[in-house]
């Protein structure tokens, strides 16, 4: 491994170190490893002062083992061919990891969307669709995008509508796309799903005493001071997950233009809401200015969470890390080196392809119920009301006590489809960590979790072509 390799091959790197403790074939292997699809394409868009830019943009599937194959579109300047496969492959061992029927794929458009104007994103995203469509690269049950760095719910909607335009009649139409608004077949919780992840993700990796131990540190997340890095969607969710469920002390975060530190706690939605007025975190009331971003990554703490881009932890800066456990909000913010540097320290890594599945778990939700048309939980709410009020009947009937207005509420509410789709999210994430961790502590030869995570993934994908018959 060398310190210039690029995203993709940092990722077969993990795939080669976990695959190298299998017994499968060379080609069963790199049938697994390498991208299946890869479509690049260009389209021009004209700007308001008549000129043309031609527009580079990608779809790359990964893995066709099982279908329909899924993954986030990003908007971005910096965006190539390579970091695409990378995520796309990432996606794969992903869904993999948490028992998600999907392959994995990725989509890109190179442009920087802050630079154009509303009008000019819906023709850039419907032109997208419509060259993703041509080649069925998209479709409930071929390739099912969703909202990734530089998109959300907005270009979603413009996606599924330009789909059903040229699909009428289609009833699963809608289904070619998640992470939509509510009202266009959205799902409740889906937003906050993959900061919601990898809250979960910490709490698992806390509660087993041995392994806090180990790093020095007691069970659970109460009091743990944790340095978030990137206060967009995921960064921001997990902060506030940590801080309001698990009671923890978010000290430091970290952006673009700079980092606040404050020993005490920071508040993540006022921090969010001074950087939308101001446009930046720094002089944040009551905070220490940490001007250089890359600096903040190596304060002091107990939990780092990485929720910003790829290669943010490298052999540059490793050694200086001071955080016990990292958790990898972003895809690919620690290069395989600096791995090696921090495994040598002690650090625990809890690895992206399974601490940021929170995004594409609530994303599966959302499909199911797109494909089946009904708002999960319709069906089931007024039923479980009406039996837990039968119960607090009984309850007051054997004791003679009578529940109060505020105790029967807390009761009697009956979950909803936010409730369920947290519910469903929580137990995939405890399912899935124990289930790592009990790899990493079985086998000798698996020395962290991610080669535990990859070596998991691997073992499902090469049981799927098994039992497809394609390799013996």
């Amino acid at each position: 491994m060398t310190a210039h390799a690029s995203f993709f091959e940092n990722v077969i790197s993990y795939v080669d170190r976990a695959a190298a403790l299998t017994k499968h074939s060379k080609g069963l292997l790199d049938q697994i490893k390498h991208c299946n699809s890869v479509y690049h394409f260009e389209f021009p868009i004209r700007h308001p002062d008549g000129s043309v830019e031609v527009v580079k943009a990608w779809r790359v599937e990964h893995s066709h083992h099982k279908l329909p194959t899924k993954g986030g579109i990003r908007y971005a300047p910096e965006v190539n061919e390579d970091e695409v496969k990378a995520l796309a492959a990432l996606m794969t061992y992903k869904c993999a990891i948490v028992d998600v029927p999907f392959g994995g794929a990725k989509g890109a458009i190179q442009i920087d969307p802050s630079k154009y104007s509303l009008d000019q994103l819906e023709r850039i995203t419907r032109r997208y669709t419509h060259e993703l469509a041509k080649k069925n690269f998209i479709g409930p049950g071929v390739d099912v995008p969703a909202p990734d760095y530089g998109t959300g719910e907005r270009e979603m909607a413009w996606i599924a509508d330009t789909y059903s335009a040229m699909n009428p009649g289609q009833i699963d139409a809608i289904a070619c796309v998640t992470g939509k608004p509510i009202s266009q077949g959205g799902v409740r919780g889906r937003r906050e799903a993959t900061g919601r992840g990898c809250y979960y993700a910490l709490r698992e990796a806390c509660a087993h005493a041995d392994d806090m131990k180990a790093l020095g540190l007691t069970p659970g997340i109460v009091g743990k001071r944790v340095v978030v890095q990137g206060l967009g969607n995921v960064g921001f969710h997990a902060a506030k997950f940590c801080r309001e469920e698990g009671d923890a002390k978010i000290i430091a975060i970290i952006e673009r233009e700079g980092a606040i530190f404050n020993e005490n706690g920071l508040n993540e939605t006022d921090v969010f809401q001074f950087r939308k007025e101001t446009g930046s975190v720094l002089n944040f009331p009551g905070a220490t200015n940490i001007p250089n971003s890359a600096d903040a990554l190596e304060l002091e703490c107990d939990v780092l969470i990485p929720a910003a881009l790829e290669n943010q932890i490298t052999e540059a800066n490793a050694e200086r890390i001071q955080a016990r456990i990292i958790i990898e909000g972003a895809n690919g913010p620690t290069t395989p080196g600096a791995e090696e540097i921090l495994l040598k320290k002690g650090v625990l890594i809890v690895p992206d392809v399974y601490a940021n599945a929170g995004g594409v778990t609530v994303s599966y939700f959302e499909w199911l119920k797109n494909l089946s048309h009904v708002r999960i939980g319709r069906m089931g709410k007024r039923y479980e009301q009406a039996a837990e009020t039968r119960m607090l009947h009984a309850i007051e009937v054997a004791t003679g006590k009578r529940f109060t207005d505020t105790e029967r509420n807390l009761v009697i509410k009956g979950p909803d489809e936010q409730d369920f789709v947290n519910s469903g999210l929580e137990d995939t994430m405890v399912e899935a960590y124990q289930r790592l961790r009990e790899i990493w502590k079985a086998d000798k030869r698996i020395p962290d979790l991610r080669t535990a995570a990859f070596y998991d993934a691997i073992e499902k994908v090469a049981r799927t072509y098994g039992e497809l018959g394609i390799f013996p």
